[in-house]
Parts: C-alpha cells; sequence; structure tokens
C-alpha cells in the first residue's frame, strides 16, 4: 500500500458534531481471542468468518487513512491481537507512518513471553494488559482458559523488553475478585507499572445479570485509601482512566475507568474500529460506518473514505447510557475491540 492513496493536501482535523477533537483510534486487528473471559464473552463463541475481516493491508490504509487526517494514537486491540501470525510486521508498519505519535497495544498477555522485545523493536511504545487475578485457579475462572503462570512470565519479558510504559487492566467484580484490589496494586509497585480498574460494561450477553457484581470506582478507592496515600494526578494517557499517585510509591499510578460511575463522555476523543472493518462512533451506540465496504469500493481513492468519515464524525453520539442490569448491545466486547 503506497502513499498514492493519500491526498496531497492537508485535512481538515477530525472534530465531531459537539467540537470534541478526535485523536485516539483503537484498531481491531481480529475478533478472535485464545481466552473465553466470562466479562468479555460466551464460552462457545462464533467467530467472524476469516474473509470478513480486514486484510493486513486493509489495517495498514485505515491507519495511514487516519494518521493523514489527524489521529495521533492508535491502540491496536482484538479479541487478542497477538494471535494474529502478521501483528509484528503489521506493527512495523503501522509505527513508521509520518505524523502518527504513538502506536500502543492491548493485550491478554498469552502470548508476550514471545513477542515482547520484536513489538516493542516493532514500534510498539506501551502495552496494556490484562490481568484479573493473582490467584492461579481463580485466573483460570475468570478466563475459562488462561494460564495465569504464562501472563506473568509475558509481564516479565515485557518488562525487560524496553516499552516506554507497561499497564495492567484489572475489571474489578464483586464477589470474585474485588478482594485483590491491594495485592494487584502491590504487585504492579514490585514491576513498575501502572495499573487501571475498570468497571464492567454491558456489552453482550455473558449468562450472568451484570448488576449483581458491578463495582464503582469510588468503591475501589476507597478500599485503596485503607493502604495507601493517594493524591489525585493530571496525568493523561489519552484515554478515559483518571489517575491517582502513590505517595510513598512514585512509580506507579492507579488509574480508574468509569463508564457507569462518572461518565467520560464530554472529552471523548476516540474512535474505535472492529476487525470487520466497521467504524463505531461509540462504544455504547451501534451507529457506526462501514468502512470495510469503502475501502473494498474505491481500491485506489481515499477520498470518499475521508468524506464518510468527516460526514459520519457530525453524528457521534454526546454519551453512552449504560445500565448495570441491563445488555445495552448484543455485541461482545471481542467484536468492539477491547
Amino acid at each position: 500500500m503506497t502513499s498514492r492513496h493519500l491526498p496531497s493536501h492537508p485535512e481538515p482535523a477530525l472534530v465531531d458534531g459537539l467540537g470534541r477533537h478526535i485523536d485516539y483510534l483503537r484498531l481491531s486487528v481480529t475478533d478472535r481471542c485464545d481466552f473465553r473471559c466470562i466479562y468479555c464473552m460466551a464460552d462457545d463463541m462464533t467467530f467472524m468468518p476469516r474473509q470478513a475481516l480486514l486484510s493486513a493491508d486493509e489495517l495498514y490504509r485505515t491507519a495511514a487513512l487516519f494518521v493523514r487526517a489527524g489521529i495521533r494514537k492508535i491502540r491496536l486491540t482484538g479479541g487478542e491481537p497477538l494471535i494474529r501470525p502478521d501483528i509484528v510486521t503489521l506493527c512495523q508498519r503501522i509505527s513508521a507512518l509520518p505524523g502518527l505519535h504513538e502506536l500502543v497495544l492491548t493485550s491478554n498477555g498469552s502470548q508476550l513471553e514471545q513477542l515482547a522485545s520484536p513489538l516493542a523493536a516493532a514500534g510498539v511504545s506501551r502495552i496494556n494488559v490484562s490481568l484479573d487475578s493473582l490467584q492461579p485457579e481463580r485466573f483460570r475462572q475468570l478466563t475459562r482458559h488462561g494460564r495465569l503462570e504464562r501472563v506473568l512470565a509475558g509481564l516479565d519479558a515485557a518488562r525487560h523488553a524496553g516499552f516506554a510504559g507497561i499497564k495492567l487492566n484489572t475489571v474489578l467484580m464483586a464477589g470474585r475478585n474485588d478482594d485483590e484490589i491491594v495485592p494487584l496494586v502491590r504487585y504492579a509497585i514490585t514491576q513498575g507499572f501502572d495499573i487501571s480498574f475498570i468497571e464492567e460494561m454491558p456489552l453482550g450477553e455473558v449468562g450472568r445479570a451484570r448488576g449483581e457484581n458491578f463495582m464503582a470506582s469510588a468503591d475501589i478507592r476507597r478500599q485503596l485509601e485503607r493502604h495507601f496515600r493517594l493524591e489525585d494526578s493530571d496525568h493523561r494517557s489519552g484515554g478515559p482512566a483518571r489517575y491517582v499517585r502513590l505517595s510513598d510509591h512514585p512509580g506507579t499510578r492507579v488509574g480508574f475507568i468509569s463508564p457507569h460511575s462518572q461518565n467520560f463522555c464530554g472529552s471523548c476523543n476516540r474512535l474505535r474500529m472492529t476487525a470487520d472493518g466497521r467504524l463505531l462512533l461509540c462504544l455504547g451506540h451501534e451507529q457506526g460506518l462501514d468502512m470495510r465496504a469503502l475501502l473494498r469500493e474505491h481500491p485506489q481513492d481515499d477520498q470518499p473514505l475521508l468524506h464518510a468519515l468527516h460526514t459520519a464524525l457530525q453524528s457521534k453520539p454526546a454519551r453512552h447510557e449504560f445500565e448495570t442490569d441491563q445488555v445495552q448491545l448484543v455485541r461482545f466486547m471481542n467484536v468492539t475491540g477491547g
């Protein structure tokens, strides 16, 4: 894929109908995953046909188009992006795009032991790794198929690979892993990682009522305040997390991602693209744009895609409307892009 797809003149900034500037794209490279985390998907999943997914060239063209339009940060997601065989080559290509400030990636960590160093060499600057428990049997239950020792080995490899930053992502569920808040933070401290606690999102029917395990960020913070001195931080990673500093452990920040209790939509700067090329304007709504169809209809001309993108942005919703006791959308998080 060459620069002939890109217009020679500067593109107008990506601004939605509410005046929010968009500079962050979460780009899913697969809907497949080797885990079946209980908050993310059902155990018996049917994945998209492979021919429905964007090819490596289509993913690269998408990234190049968005960077040309003003995107400065791209996060590769899934599913599990590291099970895609060409992931390292894809990272090399995207990270080299002129104008892209940062290529980052979210993973479950299962393949990191082998891929951490190649990914860092390919230009991935920071990596987020899901870690919901430090207890092997509980970890297996929460992920249905995961092995904690592999993820910890992957995190150790990542720590030595030279990433600019490593962050743990933990979805906390009352009665399931909320007794591990402090141990997880202490683990992050010993490793020099940051950690974010995420309120569970009601995407897809997972066989249980979401509300029965819901835990608000404020409750998590109260538990932490019994063990650590917390100071509010103005640190921003480009996403929705609000951070605090640990006064006695300056090498670790704790973030809170609170789609229910502290809606962060007023400052939303993000778009998501699913692995089959559907551009989602909002995590909590179905409005979107079929970029795959446009990519394939106009293989040599980006102008129709850019026009469609700017037009679609004017309909970006003001906010999502999550309810803890309802399934808001039928699509699972692995389809949305984590």
